[in-house]
């Protein structure tokens, strides 16, 4: 008795299409993520070895680029007009904290003004760091 053999089929997937998925999927999240935060000014920031301090639930952004420019959550001022915003937030909020990240070429005595600034006001000002590289 002869018996013949079914011939079986080999099951396969096709993944020739998913590295060019793959490809746009990274495309698409690498230019979102530049999109993410357009207010963001960047500057070299000093480093230190540990990053302690947590940032509150809503904390002001304060940049001082390599100019001395002023900038209060993405927004430029003078030093002027730094002074009365921040009066003005903190008579809103007298738990407000201010994050300040400024250029690491600036002068201690820049910092020292600005963080003199924020006293005034009885606003909590921290020193933002970058880690070693």
């Amino acid at each position: 008795m002869k018996l013949s053999r079914r011939s079986r089929r080999n099951a396969e997937v096709s993944t020739h299409s998913l590295n060019d998925i793959m490809f746009f999927l990274l495309l698409f999240f690498l230019i979102l993520s530049t999109m993410a935060n357009p207010n963001v000014i960047k500057v070299l920031l000093p480093e230190a070895s540990d990053n302690q301090a947590k940032e509150a639930q809503k904390t002001l952004q304060l940049t001082v680029d390599s100019e001395r420019r002023y900038y209060l959550d993405g927004e430029e001022l003078t030093a002027e007009e730094l002074d009365i915003r921040l009066q003005a937030l903190a008579a809103r909020n007298p738990d407000l904290s201010c994050a300040i990240n400024i250029e690491r070429s600036l002068t201690v005595q820049d910092l020292v003004d600005i963080m003199q600034i924020g006293a005034r006001h009885q606003v909590k000002m921290y020193l933002k760091t970058a880690r070693p590289s």
